[in-house]
């Protein structure tokens, strides 16, 4: 099994920087991994990537050693178990909104003696082909290497962050801005003084624990604020990068001199 090297980075304090995908296309993971992200996000939970295609997408991020991150449907162990058997170094799990929801996505992604993850000679055990071949060696540094990102993006998460904060092996507590002002009452108004409190809120409590806080930003601006909270673990789509630099260059283009 690959170094998680953005494990690695999280581990000595760095930051580390994403691109979220929604596309299940392996060559434009491939020009992804390019550009020098730390790590991509593969989203299963609002695209239409599955299991196959997230395998493909993984075999290229690994071209460029980029870390493929799969954030999955929903946190039920064997759609858990599908996701991360495609050789995805770390899980991103929505709705974590309880202690026992917390420890059981990381039960799911860790083999014994942390957790259950189902076992078997598949891809990210190079489908034990390698020799010698040792399941228990294997077992062992999938536990290390694989990373659970938990998302926080409910008030019931917020309420029970403290709590959810205690459970070991978690990574990263992620903020889903956009669920979480939704379930604020104010759906999609992230700048609300409401919202702003709640963010800062969860940066404090992560802040003084042992887990990464991470985000999703729409600009560079809004990833300096994050910053300054503290966030470790960012992250951008693709199409907020994408679409300013498409429409000033048309801009441009279409400009007379």
């Amino acid at each position: 099994m690959r170094t998680n090297t953005t494990k690695a980075k999280l581990k000595a304090g760095e930051t580390v920087y994403g691109c979220f995908v929604r596309y299940p296309e392996a060559t434009l993971v491939e020009v992804l991994g390019y550009y020098g992200w730390d790590y991509l996000l593969l989203d299963a939970e609002h695209s239409t990537i599955t299991p196959r295609d997230c395998e493909n997408l993984v075999r290229a991020c690994e071209l460029q050693n980029v870390t493929p991150i799969v954030r999955v449907t929903t946190n039920q162990a064997p759609i858990i178990l599908r996701f991360m058997d495609t050789g995805v170094q770390g899980a991103q799990v929505p709705m974590i909104n309880t202690r026992d929801e917390a420890e059981a996505c990381v039960r799911a992604v860790k083999y014994y003696p942390r957790g259950n993850r189902g076992l078997a000679g598949v891809r990210p055990a190079n489908f034990g082909q390698t020799q010698p071949f040792s399941f228990k060696e294997y077992t062992a540094q999938a536990n290390a290497e694989t990373m659970v990102i938990a998302q926080v993006e409910t008030a019931a998460a917020v309420d029970a962050l403290p709590d959810i904060l205690q459970v070991p092996d978690i990574d990263v507590i992620f903020v889903g801005p956009t669920d979480l002002s939704q379930s604020l009452g104010l759906p999609g108004e992230v700048n609300h003084p409401l919202v702003q409190e709640t963010f800062d809120r969860i940066s404090v409590l992560v802040g003084a624990s042992d887990k990464a806080l991470g985000t999703l930003v729409p600009n560079l601006e809004v990833a300096r604020q994050w910053q300054e909270r503290g966030a470790r673990y960012m992250m951008i789509t693709m199409e907020a990068l994408l679409g300013p630099a498409c429409r000033n260059f048309l801009q441009a283009a279409r400009t007379k001199a």
